[in-house]
């Protein structure tokens, strides 16, 4: 046997082709997470402006003017508005002008990324100082000292999200990567369903009562697990029922390649890059470290969308496995009925015998 005979049998054209295919996947990694987070830039983060009538218009314009981009500033009616906002999530920060000193306050929300908080600080103070103007920094949405630079929504969903593909990919593999038939669908749809709310509880619990790292309510924080990794789960089922063991690779380049450098969890939406901050909030890691967070620091405010996001990666992803499935057997079915046709013919081996 020569050596190209060899080198046949050890890598087969198949093995090649998803040698290939990994080797993609990691220029991929590189290239998305580097791309997204080797420079996080402040660009049009929603900002409120809260100053007196005189001044306001003119300090909006400042500020929208700023070299970069960095702010999106509005004026805002008051404090008590500027911190619903905040609150609601509908705006990252104000700057509250004082009316009568010399001394103006920044209000920010580390508890939705500690690096923007900062960085909102930052620019504020280089602005207001061609004014002769100091500023006071106010944290209306504190991250807890147990969680460092917020973080702990974000690897709590990553954490999910990497629980639902695999799981959905060993289910998948253990016995053939396409199912066979609806039963087998139904099945590992229910298997899926139940280890969703196994992990969802399990993760609450881990980063809340036992690890302390995030406040707020455990069961919705469970609620928010359990759907995040069925949905994750669930598209990866069907990725693998369309295109068998590539599906795999496809649930990886969807959510570890395209969907953690976009979640917001190293750095927040309005530092990423525009791909990135576009993509983010479609994909579940970034629905989920979005409603961790609001869970966790924001009283549970402006979680509808990246719900709804959530909920219809589940019901994709089941419905395209269910739907895989039955005509996977419609398939079976029409090969199992033409069989006795062959048997029955004057050339096959049962009618010689």
């Amino acid at each position: 046997m020569t050596f190209a005979d060899e080198v046949k049998s050890a890598v087969t054209t198949r093995a090649a082709l998803l040698v290939v295919g990994v080797l993609a996947l990691q220029l991929l990694f590189i290239a998305s997470y580097v791309g997204a987070l080797h420079r996080p830039d402040p660009t049009d983060v929603p900002f409120g402006v809260v100053a007196p009538q005189q001044v306001s218009g003119r300090l909006v314009t400042q500020l929208s003017d700023l070299p970069g981009g960095p702010l999106d500033p509005r004026a805002v009616s008051g404090e008590a508005e500027a911190r619903r906002q905040i609150q609601n999530r509908e705006i990252d920060g104000a700057l509250i002008v004082s009316p009568t000193g010399a001394t103006d306050t920044v209000l920010v929300a580390s508890g939705g990324g500690t690096v923007l908080a900062t960085s909102l600080t930052k620019i504020i103070k280089e602005a207001e100082g061609p004014r002769q103007r100091t500023v006071r920094t106010v944290d209306v949405a504190p991250a807890s000292p147990d969680d460092f630079d917020g973080l702990s929504s974000f690897y709590l969903v990553v954490g999910w999200c990497v629980g639902g593909y695999l799981c959905a990919s060993i289910l998948a593999i253990s016995a053939g990567t396409k199912p066979a038939n609806r039963q087998r669908a139904a099945i590992r749809t229910a298997v899926m369903a139940l280890y969703s709310i196994a992990g969802g509880i399990g993760g609450a619990v881990i980063i809340g009562p036992i690890l302390g790292a995030l406040p707020g309510s455990v069961w919705a924080l469970a609620g928010l697990g359990a759907l995040t990794v069925f949905a994750v789960g669930m598209i990866t089922l069907a990725l693998e029922a369309l295109t068998g063991i590539v599906g795999i690779g496809l649930a990886v380049l969807l959510i570890v390649i395209a969907g953690n450098p976009s979640a917001g969890g190293a750095f927040p939406l309005p530092m990423l890059p525009d791909f990135w901050r576009a993509i983010g909030p479609a994909l579940p890691p970034g629905a989920g470290t979005w409603v961790a967070r609001s869970i966790a620091y924001f009283r549970g405010n402006a979680v509808t969308g990246p719900l709804l996001v959530l909920s219809a990666w589940a019901v994709v992803g089941t419905a395209l496995t269910l739907l895989l499935s039955m005509r996977r057997r419609d398939t079976d079915g029409t090969r199992r009925a033409a069989a006795p046709g062959e048997a029955d013919s004057p050339g096959s081996s049962s009618s010689l015998a």
